[in-house]
């Protein structure tokens, strides 16, 4: 079930799970929701459109990763970096929403609405965000899915081989394949 869409949203969920008592038998330990949402949803938000969710459908994701980080709050390791248990629910989520909406990644056209001092630059701008975005859709989803964590979010090695639960030369060696095809296609591209 989707909640609403929109930040707005999600803020009046954050604040309402932020101020739910904890529920029987739940951890003192466990992991403050609100406070998790307030600090990471960015981060969360990035990560669920660079790995391909349509813009449309940004919102309601969000909110699902954060109803699952409700659910799940008791089984959070402390010990463990927060944004690599954020990331492998939002990997999760974004594969079960391709599969079952079954349709063509779609890339996010429409204009900012803020003021544009150079109007060129700024189209250069979009069409480079664009052609990175195609770039990116065109990897297969192991591939996106490691070069995304590591080189846009600069998680460590290791913490994409937990997350991703392969061993860290799979994420090597899926690292360096990602690299290649992204390579080989921008040099195409310039042809």
């Amino acid at each position: 079930m989707k909640i609403g869409a929109g930040r707005d949203n999600l803020r009046v969920m954050a604040q309402t799970i932020h101020a739910r008592p904890a529920e029987a038998g739940a951890s003192s330990q466990a992991l403050d929701v609100g406070a998790t949402y307030d600090a990471h949803a960015e981060f969360v938000w990035r990560a669920l459109h660079r790995m391909g969710v349509a813009s449309e459908d940004l919102a309601d994701l969000l909110q699902e990763v954060f109803v699952v980080v409700h659910r799940r709050r008791a089984d959070y390791d402390p010990e463990r970096p927060i944004r690599g248990w954020l990331w492998g629910i939002a990997l999760g989520l974004a594969r079960n929403h391709r599969r079952k909406t079954a349709r063509v990644e779609r890339l996010d056209r429409r204009v900012e609405t803020t003021v544009i001092d150079d109007p060129e630059r700024a189209l250069r701008r979009r069409r480079q965000q664009e052609r990175g975005q195609r770039l990116l859709a065109e990897l297969d989803p192991e591939k996106r899915a490691v070069f995304v964590m590591f080189e846009v979010e600069a998680l460590p090695g290791r913490e994409i081989a937990r997350v991703l639960d392969v061993p860290l030369g799979t994420v090597h060696s899926r690292l360096h394949s990602a690299r290649r095809a992204l390579a080989a296609a921008l040099e195409e591209d310039e042809r």
